[in-house]
């Protein structure tokens, strides 16, 4: 799907996507996800050669979205909370730079609202004395996104009992308006 006046796309790296891309495409104003690597080197990398940890590549969700039904920092409050950004290349037992927690931003806009989205929550974690958050925020532009192989995409739809790996810090992301 290509982006049009009505749409925009973002780009969450949280761990594990099969998880995160069902978060997304569950919030209204989402009108598709898909999962793929991206911040990585290698053309076309397979699941295999991203799980070795040599590419490069996080496990990435790609949304597209519609900006006048959700907003850009109601997805970065899905991101913060849906897992623990404090927890470097790790989430869970998933361990490994493919389970890193990244944002890549495709304007100067979300580099903005994601940067004060990170102060935002970072005060929230300090409040409760939880460590440091260690997400990049990296701008998509150079950071081709390869989509993920067909069994990848909406796997908990395609297998509502699989594995869903997210750990979170347990603290909410502060009360505003996000849409």
């Amino acid at each position: 799907m290509n982006s049009t006046p009505n749409t925009s796309r973002a780009y969450f790296a949280t761990g594990c996507f099969w998880g995160a891309e069902r978060r997304f495409w569950k919030i209204p104003g989402v009108l598709e996800t898909s999962v793929g690597y991206m911040g990585g080197t290698k053309a076309a990398p397979t699941y295999e050669e991203v799980c070795t940890g040599r590419t490069g590549y996080a496990e990435t969700v790609e949304v597209i979205f519609d900006p006048t039904q959700v907003s850009y920092l109601r997805l970065l409050q899905e991101f913060w909370t849906m897992h623990d950004p404090t927890s470097l290349n790790q989430q869970g037992g998933d361990i490994g730079t493919q389970y890193r927690s990244e944002i890549f931003t495709t304007s100067p806009e979300q580099i903005v609202i994601a940067g004060e989205s990170k102060s935002i929550y970072q005060s929230a974690l300090d409040q409760e004395e939880i460590g440091k958050i260690v997400s990049p925020i990296t701008p998509a532009e150079g950071n081709t996104y390869w989509r993920a192989e067909e069994y990848h995409q909406r796997y908990l739809e395609k297998n509502p009992n699989g594995y869903d790996c997210h750990s979170s810090t347990g603290v909410p992301f502060p009360e505003m308006s996000a849409n």
